[in-house]
């Protein structure tokens, strides 16, 4: 009975982002072993979901979760917490009783004390397991090592953004790996990177350069050639390896797999130097007015420089002050802050009390002051609730105790842990109906429009002082080739 060893490191470091990403974020998240992973993502939206679709089908075949852990984007991650990921699961590997491995990365993660901690994950698995057939699933966002391909025997990426397809890309992986133990196929991995760091903001499915490249990628899945994947890159991970880059896997022929990854990296790349990935956005006050202006129904207003599922914090004060000084008596929701402390005030004062507290600006005043804000307690949850989807589907999300708070016709959410507002279930939880407000102010961006962008009059994104600010030249890069093109 063909038995597959599964291990999963999903993590998006923000090289700029203020403080260091530690064990207790993924603790809060996940950080899972054996049957409690199947069990908590079978049916969901999810890799492991897909395993566990995988393994239904299949029931020939058995798989152990040996440590599956993942973390909202954030800055880098403390020293210490990938090699102790690498030695659990390296453990484990040793001690054989595997036919195949299969990895679930995002692909960008990066360490305070190590820029390509995902490269230091292969390359420590590969040691570990070098006889035994090796996949991985990654976020298209990967910044990914032209050395991957010889870490590697298959792989494939996530081809939806916002992601919708994450089990289906780990089905891909899986079920090249189930032809490699099965002796049906002999598959190898071929790579092609592009020597520039490119915005996410026109990387979106529905259409677009990155839409494009997709289905031109999609057609070349023919004879050979079992996966074709592009990846864009993740902007503000400041890796030698940042940046757009082409991965095939192929059936026996690395030449032929490289051939295709070749063309396929020169067509993105003639799409980036025609100017299609370049991005200008309005500033807050005019974003707003932008908003408002929109034809009648609920309107959003994002600010991406803060999007945790860029590494935000989920703490910069600009857009709430422009929010509060220009349109305090439109019917607005704020999502989200994270604010322990606030929540904390909140939940002693009870509902109803009234609170003056400074918002934003809790973490670092670099990305501007305090808001001081009196408000009245409105809400207080848990924080607990499923998503409803298409993102993560079914997957559990734990904010904390939260609360709501509501000054004049604003209400501004308020979390203790820092989880993005990109579900309905967010907004139910804490009694919102988007369809009775005029404005959604979020700090969010591309994939706030999967479960949203068909209920809305319109998506404002603008430009506002945070971790994932839009001018990439401002920023200090140390490990990013000086030649390479930034936008």
């Amino acid at each position: 009975m063909p038995r597959i060893a599964v291990a999963r490191f999903w993590f998006e470091g923000n090289s700029f982002t203020p403080g260091q990403t530690t064990l207790a974020e993924f603790a809060a998240r996940e950080w899972v072993r054996g049957e409690e992973a199947l069990a908590r993502y079978r049916g969901t939206g999810t890799e492991l979901g897909g395993l566990a679709a995988f393994l239904e089908a299949n029931p020939g075949w058995t798989a152990e979760v040996i440590l599956s852990g993942s973390a909202q984007p954030g800055g880098p991650l403390a020293p210490g917490l990938v090699p102790a990921w690498c030695e659990e699961v390296t453990a484990r590997l040793r001690n054989r009783g595997f036919d195949a491995v299969y990895l679930s990365l995002h692909g960008a993660a990066c360490a305070a004390d190590d820029p390509a901690a995902d490269l230091g994950i292969l390359r420590a698995v590969r040691a570990a397991c070098p006889d035994l057939p090796l996949g991985a699933s990654f976020d298209m966002h990967a910044n990914l090592p032209p050395e991957a391909a010889s870490l590697l025997d298959c792989a494939s990426a996530y081809r939806t953004h916002p992601h919708v397809d994450m089990a289906e890309a780990a089905g891909r992986v899986l079920a090249m790996l189930k032809g490699a133990v099965e002796g049906r196929l002999a598959p190898v991995v071929a790579i092609a990177k592009l020597p520039r760091v490119i915005h996410s903001f026109h990387m979106r499915s529905e259409a677009g350069p990155m839409a494009e490249t997709w289905a031109e990628a999609a057609a070349a899945e023919t004879g050979q050639v079992l996966d074709a994947s592009p990846f864009g890159g993740f902007a503000w991970g400041d890796t030698p390896f940042a940046g757009p880059a082409m991965l095939v896997t192929a059936d026996h022929d690395r030449a032929a797999a490289q051939a295709v990854a070749d063309r396929l990296a020169a067509s993105l790349d003639a799409r980036i130097a025609a100017g299609r990935f370049r991005v200008s956005l309005p500033g807050p006050e005019e974003a707003l007015r932008t908003a408002l202006a929109a034809p009648g129904g609920t309107a959003a207003l994002l600010d991406p420089a803060d999007n945790p599922l860029s590494g935000g914090i989920a703490d910069t004060p600009a857009l709430l002050r422009t929010v509060l000084a220009r349109a305090a008596d439109v019917p607005a929701v704020f999502a989200f802050l994270h604010d322990p402390g606030t929540v904390a005030a909140a939940r002693e004062a009870g509902l109803g009390a009234r609170l003056t507290r400074p918002l934003g600006g809790r973490l670092t005043a670099m990305f501007g002051p305090p808001v001081t804000v009196t408000a009245d307690v409105e809400r207080l949850t848990d924080g607990r609730f499923v998503n409803q989807g298409p993102m993560e589907r079914g997957a559990p999300v734990d904010l904390g105790p939260t609360a709501v708070l509501r000054a004049g016709a604003v209400r501004v959410i308020v979390t203790t842990r820092r989880e993005a507002a990109i579900d309905p279930g967010f907004f139910a939880l804490h009694g919102i109906d988007l369809g009775s407000v005029r404005l959604v102010v979020n700090k969010a961006k591309n994939h706030f429009r999967a479960a949203f962008s068909h209920r809305l009059s319109a998506i404002v994104e603008c430009d506002c002082p945070g971790p994932a600010a839009l001018d990439l030249r401002a920023l200090p890069f140390r490990h990013v080739p000086a030649a390479w093109r930034l936008p």
